[in-house]
């Protein structure tokens, strides 16, 4: 059992009741406020309105559902031939307060006005050649819906609020913040985790059930109690699903999809076998020893095999990669331990894995990239031992620096003489070399003889203009509080005769810190000169820790003990046990906290969002639980400052009890903060829910299937807003509703009529990104600059009256001064630069400081944006305030004195260049007097002439702030690709590349020239906005050349075309590429082919015209014998007509006699005729 839980014995109650009620006036600041918290459940799409339900984060494809609502809203400010998707779950949220019933205080809330603000955070992918790197925020409003359930109420009885819970492509890490719109009850800001799980599955019967194993539902105390704590291994704010080993015998694992707010128990589907033959293991367990958790990959050592489990995130990787069973690697290896990489680097995350047995001095440093593993042997040429020129070398500890490609190794060496000692080797990737950093002291230093000439010999030997003392600003000098917490080993120390038994080391990336950490505490920022931390003591041994990487680093050690570490200070401070942690102990048994037992283990220890959590198994009543609790770090703190600074002095006869106040200061505020967007890169949409036609306001699944489609679309138009060709209006959002504005007046007229379709009214105004966000008076959580860029804000230091001074020398008052100074520690002072204005105003006791930071232009090159960020950070503290400061927030004690914020050098996320098409046509129109566009109009791609001077203009977007302006740079011009027709578009080599743009090219093969400068080697021209133009040429061989037409029209040609400001432009770091299609119309016909063409229209011609003139020379005699033509074949048309009926008519009268032979009747047939022609030869009479 842990000693967590003190004796309550009488006096530690009433001494942690006096210390209380004694303390300073500001304790009791706070406003009495009633205790309520936020509560969010996920709801899948077709059980909103259900009491007490709650659903996995695991659907994560769209659906589709939402499109039949939208058919129904004819008349609405919506483009009908969309297509409508929506998410696959809703948020729910409630609020409850202790001592009251949730659903009345639901419902007063609503009758009030509460409505719940959700703000929902995407976190960046990894892998950033497959996604857009970005920070993306959307705002919406919840929506109040009735329980379904039955009610004898007239309006209500249950309800709930409900959102959209969106996903995004890329990212699968969400955090949801909820707060209050100002109305109703005052309910504090809260935070939560929501994750998709890629480590469940469907069943048939439409359950869920884990791909890793087995769950369990009996947590037995075994699992827990007397069970050593063991850290929790993550890639830091990257990995959805966290899981913990260590349960002892059993191949369980913690699971947890919300950072342990809830678990499961899951028995892992491993085999059980073990390769005992050829690894040096005295004996088999089942037990989980190391457990770490990637963005998509879970990662355990059993004994001494490792396995990966990949889950299925569709999200991430656009198709299943995920595992069917647990994959052994590494086999036929002995593997003793996985080290942890917190932070991923180049796209991909990493892990490493220390070997035994025949590859012992080797590391294996495994690479994940979208959910596929490798693993390479390093150091690659031969082992550390021989690298080093020792015969027996082990590896205790690894750490990957991914930012620089470099591995930092704990190596255990053993020399002739069998005496063993630690090495610190640093091993370079890139140019597989190693070298020995710094070889770790063979016992501890004397803390008692060699603190008081270790703080100047510290001093005096870090002077340089690299080394942190020299950063710090000239007015000021930056001393430890006390000023003997460390000593630098220099190698002149005394020593004791207690070996150093180093266990491990732990790096931060932000400030360079580098702990060698075993029964003794050693730091560096340079991983060469190390300062002991004289404070930790020596009879005490380090487990783990565990470093919030924002300036805080907590100790377990092997008893179970927390201590504290704050950057700026040397002093290590023990959390617990303590006397604060008595005190607190004692009031949470006075509060009856169901968060804390007799009976606790802890079970591990991490940071969330810059707070310091435990998951302990707590015994209550014989009944175990496990919970996740806040550790009150500034509480702990405070009390225990409050419980050793008073004293007793007499006054009056009798003895008052007095405190003292360690902090220099009263009061610390910021201010003149710019606005974060600049600097933090957040993008933040807002979505408000739809109108519903209702009088009692609540909302229907109709109203919510359009609040879900709304939202998507909005997501969507943000991911495809990545057009080569700008937009007039630089914004997503522009044309959704473009050709609808005008008509708002009149949506809003139905709406004020009740006459809306579907009883839902759609305001366009709803659903905009958010460009001006506000400084909420504190520094951002990181900030990003590009170079020469500068981040301002100014410091209000309340002090005690005592603490100012003004002489007088000479009859003249010179400054004021205060004894309050501050302090700057910057993690790399080669990059970036801190300038800091000091103003003291006696009168108000105030001092007033500007500080200024800037990057320095020299630590880094050009990279895309977001891409390959290097990683700092800058410290201001006010010297004397560690461990001393406090300031009471309804949140609780917050600690003052220390403002670090981590800086990221590089091209910041969220720019990107793009074709300026508007610019572009006025200003060509303007210079050549004239445009002449395709035949064919294309709106989205206009035309430019061959003939005419192209003028190319381009546009720096900034996604986050809204910002287009001018592209001032300079960058270089290529035509990489292109065609006659978009379906024959090709993309060209490298040497084809260079013939089609190079000035230097000698075989005629050039696209276009201009008159502009050109890059150092002559290869390519170097253009800008103030450019002479480009003129085309397209030479005889270039791809352009003799196209052929496939119309009466001239030819056309599509080129694609690359700009780039790669090593050409110095004012940014941003690499900006941009590809786009260009295309030209009225290309020329080679000679040749013009001249045959020539030749065939003369000739098709000069044939038209001897054509007409024969026509026209024997028209006459061709009309005359047509004529003669026509009167013979009109006689004999007529003969044969009059010879045909005379003969039907006489074979009429022959048939109708009857007296006739055949003979007869054929002489008869001859004679007729003649008569006939006999009567026609007789006159007419007159």
């Amino acid at each position: 059992m842990s000693p967590a839980w003190p004796r309550l014995r009488v006096l530690r109650a009433l001494r942690a009741l006096l210390v209380v009620l004694l303390a300073p006036w500001r304790l009791w600041a706070i406003k009495d406020t009633q205790d309520c918290t936020w509560q969010v459940a996920l709801n899948k799409f077709d059980a909103i309105g259900e009491n007490h339900t709650s659903d996995r984060f695991f659907y994560q494809e769209p659906l589709d559902t939402v499109d039949e609502v939208f058919s129904l809203l004819v008349d609405a400010p919506i483009d009908p031939d969309k297509t409508y998707l929506g998410f696959p779950y809703y948020l729910k949220i409630n609020y409850s307060c202790k001592r009251e019933f949730s659903e009345a205080l639901v419902r007063k809330g609503h009758l009030t006005g509460l409505k719940p603000m959700v703000l929902v955070s995407f976190q960046s992918p990894v892998n950033f050649y497959h996604w857009k790197i970005e920070q993306l925020q959307i705002q919406m409003e919840a929506a109040p819906f009735r329980s379904k359930e039955l009610c004898n109420a007239e309006e209500v009885c249950v309800m709930s609020w409900y959102t959209p819970m969106p996903i995004k492509n890329g990212s699968v890490v969400m955090r949801v913040d909820v707060s209050s719109n100002g109305l109703g009850p005052f309910i504090p800001n809260k935070s939560f985790r929501v994750n998709i799980n890629g480590f469940l599955e469907r069943q048939q019967d439409n359950t869920l059930r884990f791909t890793v194993g087995n769950e369990l539902f009996n947590l037995i105390p075994r699992y827990f109690v007397n069970v050593p704590s063991r850290p929790l291994w993550y890639t830091v704010d990257q990995a959805p699903v966290l899981i913990l080993g260590g349960i002892p015998e059993e191949k369980s694992i913690l699971l947890t999809d919300t950072n342990f707010k809830d678990f499961f128990l899951v028995e892992l589907s491993i085999d059980n076998c073990w390769v005992g033959s050829f690894c040096p293991q005295a004996s088999f367990t089942a037990t989980i020893y190391d457990a770490i958790a990637t963005e998509s990959t879970l990662f355990i050592r059993q004994n001494q095999l490792v396995y990966y489990f990949t889950g299925t995130y569709i999200t991430l990787h656009e198709s299943n990669h995920g595992s069917e069973k647990w994959v052994h690697v590494l086999d036929n290896e002995c593997v003793k331990k996985l080290c942890p990489v917190h932070f991923h680097s180049n796209g991909s995350e990493y892990i490493m894995a220390l070997t035994a047995g025949k590859h012992e001095g080797y590391v294996y440093l495994g690479t994940i990239t979208d959910g596929r593993v490798s693993f390479e042997l390093l150091p690659r040429q031969r082992s550390v031992c021989d690298a080093i020129k020792v015969v027996n070398c082990s590896i205790t500890w690894a750490v990957f620096v991914a930012g620089h490609y470099n591995l930092l190794l704990l190596v255990e060496t053993e020399d002739a003489s069998t005496r063993k000692y630690f090495q610190v080797v640093s091993y370079d990737l890139v140019r597989d070399y190693l070298v020995i950093l710094y070889t770790v002291p063979e016992f501890i230093p004397d803390g008692r003889r060699g603190r008081q000439r270790g703080l100047q010999s510290w001093v005096g030997a870090k002077r340089g203009p690299g080394d942190h003392i020299s950063l710090l600003h000239p007015l000021f000098l930056c001393l430890p509080a006390q000023g003997l917490e460390f000593l630098n080993i220099l190698g002149t120390e005394s020593y004791t005769n207690i070996s150093m038994v180093p266990k491990g080391m732990s790096y931060n990336p932000y400030n360079n810190w580098l702990f060698i950490w075993g029964n003794f505490l050693l730091m560096s920022y340079n991983n060469q000169n190390f300062i002991y931390l004289a404070d930790f003591p020596k009879e005490l041994s380090i487990k783990y820790l565990v470093n919030s990487f924002h300036g805080e680093v907590a100790i377990v050690t092997e008893t179970e003990e927390i201590w504290y570490l704050l950057e700026g200070s040397y002093r290590v401070n023990q959390l617990f046990p303590s006397k604060g942690w008595e005190v607190y102990i004692s009031l949470q048994v006075m509060h009856q906290s169901s968060l804390y037992a007799p009976n606790e283990t802890m079970v591990t220890l991490f940071y969330e969002d810059s707070k310091l959590y435990q998951l302990v198994y707590l015994i209550d009543n014989q009944q175990g639980r496990l919970v996740k609790r806040l550790v009150p770090v500034e509480q702990l703190l405070m009390y225990q400052q409050l419980s050793n600074g008073y004293h007793l002095k007499p006054q009056g006869g009798h003895l008052t009890l007095s405190f003292t106040e360690f902090c220099p200061f009263m009061v610390l505020r910021l201010r003149d903060l710019p606005n974060p967007q600049t600097y933090t890169r957040q993008e933040r949409y807002r979505a408000q829910p739809p109108r519903v036609l209702e009088p009692s306001g609540f909302h229907n699944e109709i109203s919510l299937a359009v609040y879900q489609g709304l939202v998507y679309y909005l997501l969507w138009l943000h991911s495809v807003y990545d057009k080569p060709y700008a937009d007039p209006v630089h914004d997503p959002t522009w044309r959704w509703w473009k050709d609808r504005r005008q008509d708002q007046d009149y949506y809003f007229y139905l709406a004020s009529n009740w006459r809306s379709a579907g009883k839902v009214h759609i305001d366009m105004t709803s659903y905009e990104k958010i460009y001006d966000l506000k400084a909420e008076y504190e520094l951002p959580e990181r900030i990003f600059l590009d170079k020469g860029t500068s981040y301002s804000f100014s410091i209000f230091l309340t002090a005690q009256g005592h603490l100012f001074k003004s002489e007088i020398r000479h009859g003249v008052s010179v400054q004021p001064q205060s004894r309050a100074k501050l302090a700057v520690v910057l993690g790399d002072p080669g990059c970036i630069k801190v300038v800091m204005k000091k103003e003291v105003l006696i009168n108000r006791y105030l001092v007033l400081l500007w500080v200024t930071l800037s990057d320095k232009r020299s630590c880094f090159d050009q990279g895309i944006s977001g891409h390959h960020l290097r990683k700092t950070s800058m410290l201001v503290k006010v010297v004397g305030s560690a461990w001393h400061c406090f300031q009471n927030t309804l949140q609780g004690p917050r600690m003052q004195g220390n403002l670090m914020i981590p800086v990221l050098i590089g091209c910041p996320p969220g720019k990107r260049l793009a074709f300026d098409i508007t610019y572009t046509l006025e200003y060509s129109r303007l210079q050549n007097k004239h445009y002449f566009d395709c035949a064919q109009v294309d709106r989205e791609m206009p035309c430019f002439f061959f003939r005419d001077i192209f003028y190319p203009f381009f546009l720096i977007q900034d996604l986050v702030t809204g910002d287009s302006g001018s592209f001032q740079g300079s960058y270089v011009l290529k035509v990489v690709g292109g065609g006659p027709t978009m379906d024959t578009i090709k993309e060209y080599s490298e040497e084809e590349i260079y013939r089609f743009n190079s000035p230097l090219d000698k075989t005629r093969s050039l696209i276009w020239t201009t008159k502009n400068t050109t890059t150092k080697d002559s290869a390519f021209h170097i253009m800008s906005h103030n450019s002479l133009g480009i003129e085309w040429l397209c030479l005889e061989n270039s791809p352009c050349y003799d196209t052929i037409p496939h119309s009466i029209f001239a030819p056309e040609f599509y080129f694609k075309v690359l700009v780039s400001n790669r090593g050409v432009d110095k004012s940014t770091y941003c690499d900006y590429q941009l590809t786009f299609l260009l295309h030209i119309h009225g290309l020329p016909l080679s000679a040749k082919r013009a001249f045959f063409i020539l030749m065939v229209s003369a000739s098709l011609f000069v044939g038209l015209v001897i054509l007409y003139l024969i026509f026209c020379l024997l028209l006459p005699c061709m009309m005359k014998a047509c004529n003669v033509l026509h009167w013979k074949i009109s006689n004999i048309m007529a003969s044969e007509s009059y010879t045909y009926s005379t003969h039907s008519n006489t074979r009429v009268f022959i048939r109708t006699s009857g007296t006739k032979s055949g003979g007869g009747s054929r002489g008869s047939s001859r004679v007729i005729p003649k008569a006939v022609q006999e009567n026609k030869d007789v006159p007419k009479k007159p």
